[in-house]
């Protein structure tokens, strides 16, 4: 079995990754690599952000890496909290804060569509490349489901009457915006 460090410590994303890589690879945090740091994620766009953490991972933990930012974009916000989303009501990054300050901003908008979309950076095998996964669907009024992280509690997939919250992993992984990101990403490695 291979080894991948995925550039993260947040436990449901790492759940989530190694259950869509299966037993092909062995997926490795940044604690298991020693890495304390917090990682740099200064950029403006989704891309920059998981550019910048795959490259600071291979730089100075020489190993091959990938890395994620995903944001939410809501339709009617101009596409915010997008590159934000994790630190939209501050930098707590405080989930039930976040969700709260969307429902607000969307408070009396009919217009509640919006997507999820995550960009992934690979680093160090065959080079450098990019996968990207969209998942599209709504902002619901309340909180729904005790599933999932992030906004999971108020997002229903487009053709689901259920929140991410709502779902098990593995129902989720069927259908995310991170899980579409990792089978391009499982693809490019089964190649190479």
């Amino acid at each position: 079995m291979k080894s991948l460090c995925f550039a993260s410590n947040n436990k449901h994303k790492l759940e989530e990754v190694q259950q869509l890589l299966g037993a092909t690879f062995q997926v490795l945090s940044l604690q298991d690599i020693g890495c304390l740091d917090e990682l740099p994620e200064t950029r403006d766009t989704l891309e920059g952000n998981s550019l910048q953490k795959a490259d600071f991972v291979f730089k100075n933990y020489n190993l091959p890496c990938f890395a994620d930012d995903t944001g939410l974009e809501v339709d009617s916000l101009q596409g915010a909290p997008g590159v934000y989303s994790a630190r939209y009501a501050g930098p707590h990054r405080s989930n039930e804060d976040n969700i709260n300050l969307l429902l607000q901003n969307l408070l009396g908008k009919t217009n509640r569509k919006a997507q999820f979309r995550t960009v992934i950076t690979l680093q160090g095998i065959d080079g450098q490349h990019t996968f990207e996964g969209i998942i599209k669907g709504e902002i619901i009024t309340e909180k729904k489901g005790t599933e999932g992280f992030g906004y999971d509690p108020v997002f229903v997939p487009e053709g689901h009457t259920k929140t991410f919250a709502e779902m098990t992993l593995s129902e989720k992984n069927e259908l995310s915006h991170r899980s579409r990101a990792i089978q391009k990403l499982i693809t490019f490695l089964q190649r190479v």
